[in-house]
């Protein structure tokens, strides 16, 4: 078993090598004058079984040529086994058709991925779960909410918790956190009374002097979340907590979360955002590393994945 890290999240990377007490394949990843990308491993891994570890976030096509490069070279260099290491999959929010003439991006990735030689998939919070059906080879979905549940439980007084779903998609999600607490759930319905019309939030459950936890796989501009909280402070929630395993944090997102009736939010290292988090005193970090080792050792060892989140 051996551990290559790719460019786009090295700081997890090392984390997760730690915990299993491995060094880094040592590799050469850089880019020429023109922006292609070179991959050299600069050891023999020759019938080893390889775990390659590249979130494809932003910028979401570097990242993804650089983890088919990566796959590919290991392929070529007669690796035994290759396992794509994905903590954020990118392009999954393009899961099926919108308008009639578009791509669906995310069955052309999992394609490539295939294509370039992985044998399995390892990701974490996949944003369509029927996205694992894309893939004609084994794929383990990693969850955060047992995380979140650990670190609520070990921080917050869970006997005024109400547990928020910021849409009707994210309800199994918001549920799964709410039974591993023993809280209740409260669901924001979305709905515009007309075109052009603008966006209604009715809560759908009691949040009247509680602490809500919203709780998503993804966030992006910023926007929703920060409505949501808006919508649940107007109904007379207590305090707004915001846990979120993907930190996309787009554009001006972190000014608007500052600005917001959040009163903290947690995310985890799925995607490096460290740079930008440095300008938000409202942000936490909770790392997914000790997870994702675990589940690296378990695949190694071909023993359940599936039983980390009982």
């Amino acid at each position: 078993m051996k551990v290559l890290s790719g460019t786009s999240n090295i700081k997890l990377s090392k984390g997760i090598a730690k915990i299993l007490k491995l060094k880094l394949v040592n590799s050469n990843i850089r880019r020429f004058a023109d922006n292609e990308i070179y991959i050299e491993i600069n050891e023999n891994i020759r019938g080893n079984s390889i775990f390659v570890i590249q979130s494809t976030s932003n910028p979401a096509n570097d990242n993804l040529m650089e983890l088919l490069l990566c796959i590919d070279a290991l392929r070529r260099s007669s690796a035994k086994s290759i396992t794509a290491v994905i903590p954020y999959f990118g392009y999954a929010r393009q899961d099926r058709k919108v308008a009639p003439r578009t791509s669906i991006s995310a069955k052309l990735v999992s394609n490539l991925i295939t294509n370039a030689g992985a044998n399995r998939i390892l990701t974490v919070d996949l944003h369509a779960g029927q996205i694992q059906g894309f893939f004609d080879i084994p794929v383990d979905n990693l969850f955060a909410t047992p995380i979140f549940a650990r670190h609520i439980k070990k921080n917050m007084n869970t006997n005024n918790i109400v547990c928020v779903s910021p849409d009707v998609g994210g309800v199994e999600r918001a549920r799964d956190l709410g039974r591993r607490l023993n809280v209740g759930l409260a669901i924001i319905d979305k709905r515009r009374a007309a075109p052009g019309k603008s966006e209604v939030m009715n809560i759908v459950g009691n949040v009247k002097n509680k602490s809500c936890i919203i709780v998503d796989d993804i966030i992006d501009s910023g926007g929703t979340i920060v409505n949501c909280a808006k919508a649940l402070a107007e109904k007379g929630a207590k305090e707004v907590f915001v846990y979120i395993t993907h930190a996309v944090l787009s554009n001006d997102a972190i000014n608007k979360i500052n600005k917001s009736l959040i009163k903290k939010l947690f995310i985890t290292d799925t995607i490096d955002c460290s740079e930008k988090i440095k300008k938000s005193n409202k942000i936490g970090v909770i790392s997914i590393a000790s997870t994702m080792a675990e589940a690296l050792k378990r695949i190694s060892n071909s023993t359940s994945v599936s039983s980390l989140f009982k």
